[in-house]
Formats: C-alpha cells, sequence, structure tokens
C-alpha cells in the first residue's frame, strides 16, 4: 500500500528542510491519492518540473512512487511550466504543486527517507 499523498508530502517538506531547502505547498491536492507535481526553482527565472512516472514504465507494481523530469529536464521559464501545470489541474483537479526554491536545482526525490 502506498503513502497517502499528504503524508508524501510532508515527509518531503520535512526532507529539504534539512538542507535548509524552501519548501512551499502550492496547492493543496487530494489527500489520499493526489498526483503530486514539483517544480524545483532555480531562483534565475528557470524551473525543473517533476510528476508522477506513467505506470508503463516501470514493470513490478511496487508500494514506491515514481518520478521522472517532464519536458526531457530540460530548465524551462517559470511562465512555462506554470501553463502545463494549468493544464494538469484542468485534467486532474486533484494535484497537489509542490515549489523547492533551490539554485543548484536538487529534487531528493530518490532519498531513501521519502521513498514510500
Amino acid at each position: 500500500m502506498r503513502l497517502k499523498s499528504s503524508i508524501w508530502v510532508s515527509a518531503y517538506i520535512r526532507r529539504c528542510g534539512i538542507d535548509h531547502i524552501p519548501v512551499m505547498v502550492m496547492r493543496r491536492g487530494a489527500e489520499a491519492a493526489g498526483a503530486i507535481f514539483i517544480k524545483i526553482n532555480k531562483l534565475d527565472g528557470s524551473v525543473i518540473l517533476f510528476g508522477p512516472a506513467p505506470q508503463t514504465s516501470f514493470e513490478e507494481e511496487g508500494t514506491g512512487r515514481f518520478w521522472m523530469a517532464l519536458k526531457g529536464g530540460k530548465s524551462l521559464p517559470e511562465s512555462d511550466v506554470d501553463k502545463l501545470l494549468e493544464r494538469e489541474i484542468n485534467f486532474d483537479p486533484d494535484i497537489w504543486i509542490l515549489e523547492v526554491e533551490d539554485r543548484q536545482g536538487r529534487d531528493f526525490l530518490h532519498d531513501e527517507r521519502i521513498e514510500g
């Protein structure tokens, strides 16, 4: 059984806090199973966006969350990412959006302390 989205978000915020990296919940989604999108704001006008990987991108059904950098992991203008997220909201109003501010562009998504 996978962690509820709200619990995963809390763990992620705490993980970023270990390195004093600010994270803001920009949109609160469904408590139990809302998809989570993470904007890594590099504070230079560019953003890297991570979202849930399609289920076809992993073989075994597990309990963890799988992530992929959207748009090829390229840094994009924040306005472009915001437009993309607006389309996601129109498609699924239950999504979460977190924004991480880190000049180095660290995402912490594969940290064993928050996988689950």
